[in-house]
Formats: structure tokens, C-alpha cells, sequence
């Protein structure tokens, strides 16, 4: 046990030194911090009287009061779409290029070589990606936090679940670079299946939609299908727009039917990589 978990904090080591040596990891870092730097020095909250205070976003806003609950609510909300949106696209292009790398030729043969197996070696690559990410969505979201809850006195513990939500949609794209890597060994690929998948999910997510404007039965049915296949990208930012709202979540369905999307996936990339001649 204590070798596997040596052998573990190797490779997720080689994958930080990788994001390292391709600015992956500053990039990441610069744009949270450029972020966090509006947060803290372009937006003004002004305490008028109780729970009541005014905004304004350089230098311009409106005189109108607004409850400090909701300027807050706001604001992270904004956030957390930022991080559902662009976010996950800048993670999914970076992250990309920290897989592929790996099949290079030269490079998987020497990793091949290596006492360690396949299936080791391809989720060793695929945690350390996703820590490299974490870190960055943690650092972001907890320094956004901090801001808003000292600019406002108002600490809503409820916006930090955008970090577990934002991973975890993450990680289920990751299952999907991974195994288009593994296939084809090649990133672009791998970046324009993601980024379809992100783009599908709210089509496919109209599901009362679908039912009214489509006639025929079997395309209706094709429709469900897909919907309950694909990972639900569009209701998991939904549900975690509804806790940071502080709003109660009825379904947790998007959750378990991504997360089982996921295992799939990954279980096929290991599958694809252990038979692979190189």
C-alpha cells in the first residue's frame, strides 16, 4: 500500500512538473487572480443602513440601495457561472494538452518501461490533472468568498459548494479527454468532443421542449435517450446555482447518472490502454 501511494505521488508530481514547463498552471492562476483583483479593488459595496447598501463597478453604479444578501447572491452567482462557462472551457483546452502529452512517441514508450501499470499510470495522470484544476477552482472561489463576506459582512458558506460542483463537472469531462486520448492521441479532438458535450447538455436538457415539438415517438425517445446518456452539465450549474441561491435541490438524478457516464468512460480508457500496442 505504502509503495502504490508513493508510486501515485510520483505521478502526480511528473503531471504538476508538466503544467508547470507549459505555463498550464500560471495561466490558470493568473486569470483567478485577475478575477479576484475586480472583486477586490473594481467593485464597491457601500453599507448605507442595516442590511441595506449600495454597488458600483468602476466607479459607476446606482444610488439605489439593494439588500446586502442579494448584491452578495449576485455576485457569487456570477461567479459560479463564470466558472460553469468559460472556466470549465479554459480548464478543458489546458487540460487537454496535459493528457495527450503523455502518448507522444518517445515519451509513452519511456513511461511504459517503467515498473508501474497501465492502468496505474493512466489514472496517476488523470488525478494530477484534476488536482491541477482543483487547486486553481479552490483558490478562486475561496478568495472570492473572502472578498465579498469582508467587503459586506456577509459570509454565505453556501457559495463554497460551487468548488465540489465545478470539479465534479470537471472530472467528468476529464473521463472524456482521457479516453479520446488513449483512441486517438490527439488533443484537438479531445477539446472539440468537450466542448460539444458542454454545448449539447442545455439542448438536450429541453426535455418538456423536445416533446412538443418533435412528432414522431421515436425521435422523442432518441431525444430521452441522449438526455439520460450524456452527462448533465446544464443541470448540475443549475442545481448548484439553486444552493448558492439557497434554494432547496429536488433531484439529485443529474448527479448519479453523470457520475455512472463517467466510470463508463474511464473504465473504457483503462480497458482501450492496457490492450494498446505502442
Amino acid at each position: 500500500m505504502r509503495n502504490f501511494l508513493r508510486v501515485t505521488a510520483a505521478l502526480v508530481r511528473d503531471t504538476f512538473r508538466e503544467a508547470f514547463a507549459r505555463l498550464v498552471f500560471w495561466a490558470f492562476y493568473t486569470l483567478s487572480t485577475l478575477v479576484i483583483v475586480f472583486f477586490l479593488f473594481l467593485l464597491k459595496i457601500d453599507m448605507v443602513e442595516g442590511a441595506r447598501a449600495t454597488i458600483s463597478v468602476f466607479g459607476q453604479g446606482s444610488n439605489r440601495a439593494r439588500d446586502v444578501q442579494d448584491v452578495i447572491t449576485i455576485f457569487q452567482a456570477g461567479t459560479a457561472t463564470f466558472l460553469y462557462t468559460w472556466g470549465m472551457a479554459i480548464a478543458v483546452f489546458a487540460s487537454a494538452g496535459l493528457i495527450s502529452c503523455m502518448f507522444e512517441a518517445g515519451r509513452i514508450e519511456l513511461l511504459l518501461s517503467k515498473p508501474v501499470g497501465r492502468a496505474h499510470l493512466l489514472l496517476g495522470r488523470y488525478l494530477g490533472t484534476l488536482l491541477v484544476v482543483t487547486l486553481n477552482i479552490c483558490y478562486l472561489v475561496v478568495g472570492v468568498w473572502i472578498i465579498l463576506g469582508w467587503k459586506a459582512g456577509v459570509w454565505k458558506a453556501a457559495f463554497l459548494w460551487t468548488i465540489p460542483a465545478t470539479v465534479f463537472l470537471f472530472a467528468i469531462l476529464l473521463s472524456v479527454i482521457v479516453l479520446l486520448s488513449v483512441l486517438f492521441e490527439n488533443a484537438a479532438l479531445s477539446i472539440m468532443v468537450s466542448f460539444a458535450l458542454m454545448v449539447l447538455s442545455p439542448i438536450l436538457a429541453q426535455t418538456k421542449l423536445a416533446e412538443r415539438l418533435l412528432s414522431a415517438q421515436w425521435s422523442r425517445s432518441l431525444w430521452k435517450a441522449l438526455y439520460h446518456i450524456f452527462p448533465k452539465g446544464y443541470d448540475i450549474g443549475k442545481m448548484t446555482l439553486e444552493i448558492v441561491r439557497g434554494r432547496t435541490v429536488e433531484s439529485f438524478l443529474p448527479i448519479w447518472s453523470s457520475a455512472l457516464f463517467a466510470v463508463v468512460v474511464l473504465g473504457l480508457s483503462l480497458r482501450v490502454f492496457s490492450r494498446k500496442d505502442y
